[in-house]
């Protein structure tokens, strides 16, 4: 059996271990959407990491889900990712960035325009973050079937810069909700035209989202998350092992780098192994599971046919999570009420371990 701590490629780049730092919003950006010297040495902390994926970027102002996070879609922006990607760089790391496009998870005291998405439906109960608080989601827009083709193209787009600024490729964020989760739900997407209705028409955005991506910078700098089942932001999947097989169908002739699968029952998980012949990173959380997954579950996951495992919230507590790992050592605590406030506290401050 593989170990966690064994080398693996993944497309051109070789991992020196199968140990993947999830995304995770942390809202350090500043307000123009711009990454911050205090992100870059965030990420420089977890180099250790087979793989870094980045917090949600965003790929257009009308993408943003919350305050405070950062973008890929101005010159700025682009340019000051750079520092964030040198300093990964420069502790011997590999950093994707992970393009995340909000949908109907947006309001526009954020971002000044209505949030677009498949369906003029609402996330139902859904509280969306804003600069004066928690407010409920709003009616997104529906989009017209011809401009469905700019929001496909936002990816591409993003994920050029995000070469530009030194990321070593790009995952598209394709799970818990947002705009690529809500055109394959069953409730989010209620369309009748080309990229709704059918199984064939649902996991027509994703397809296309994909294949520009890959178009724009190569297949081997692109990977897709996806968590199907885990109704997160009232994004309900319907027929799941119809919709999501014949999505990774679709993608088999594509080639990206890697499916990143997270956020559901293990039959479901193990079904879509079985369908998927590429390189699959599995994330052992649920939205249910509050705990962090530990080695344990890593290696259940690599018994079972994952070639990489991905950790988030042991991620933010233990930047030295690959050498914790190794050495069989206790993991921190990360404090829950620091994850979203700004400022390094609860962000810089966790140290390596030493044992007493």
């Amino acid at each position: 059996m593989a170990s966690l701590f064994d080398s693996v490629s993944l497309g051109e780049l070789r991992l020196p271990n199968r140990i993947v730092m999830a995304p995770m919003t942390r809202v350090r950006s500043n307000r123009d959407g711009l990454a911050t010297p205090s992100m870059a040495t965030y990420y420089a902390q977890r180099a250790s990491a087979g793989l870094i994926v980045s917090e949600g970027v965003q790929p257009s102002l009308v993408g943003q889900s919350n305050p405070l996070t950062p973008g890929l879609y101005t010159p700025a922006q682009v340019d000051s990712w750079r520092q964030v990607t040198s300093a990964v760089h420069a502790n011997g790391g590999r950093i994707f960035a992970q393009i995340m496009h909000a949908g109907r998870i947006s309001h526009p005291d954020t971002t000044g325009h209505q949030p677009v998405a498949p369906s003029a439906v609402a996330a139902r109960e859904a509280y969306v973050f804003t600069p004066t608080g928690p407010q409920l989601a709003p009616t997104p827009r529906a989009l017209s079937t011809r401009e469905v083709a700019g929001e496909v193209q936002s990816f591409a787009t993003a994920a050029q810069g995000a070469i530009e600024a030194g990321f070593d490729g790009v995952e598209l964020h394709g799970a818990n909700g947002y705009l690529i989760g809500q055109f394959l739900s069953g409730n989010a997407n209620l369309r009748t035209d080309r990229y709704g209705g059918s199984v064939s028409g649902r996991i027509r955005f994703a397809v296309e989202a994909v294949a520009a991506t890959i178009d724009a910078i190569g297949a081997h700098r692109v990977g897709l998350r996806l968590s199907p089942g885990a109704g997160i932001w009232d994004a309900i999947d319907t027929d799941i092992p119809e919709v999501y097989g014949a999505l990774l169908a679709e993608l088999v002739p594509l080639g990206p780098a890697y499916v990143h699968l997270t956020g559901t029952d293990d039959d479901v998980l193990l079904g879509l192994r079985r369908a998927w012949p590429g390189t699959l990173i599995i994330n052992p959380s649920t939205p249910s599971n509050p705990v962090p997954s530990t080695r344990a579950d890593a290696e259940r996951w690599l018994a079972q046919g994952a070639d990489l495992v991905s950790f988030g919230r042991a991620y933010l507590a233990n930047p030295d999570l690959v050498e914790r790992f190794r050495a069989d050592l206790p993991l921190a605590v990360a404090d829950q009420d620091s994850y979203y406030t700004g400022g390094d506290d609860g962000y810089l401050t966790y140290p390596a371990y030493v044992s007493e």
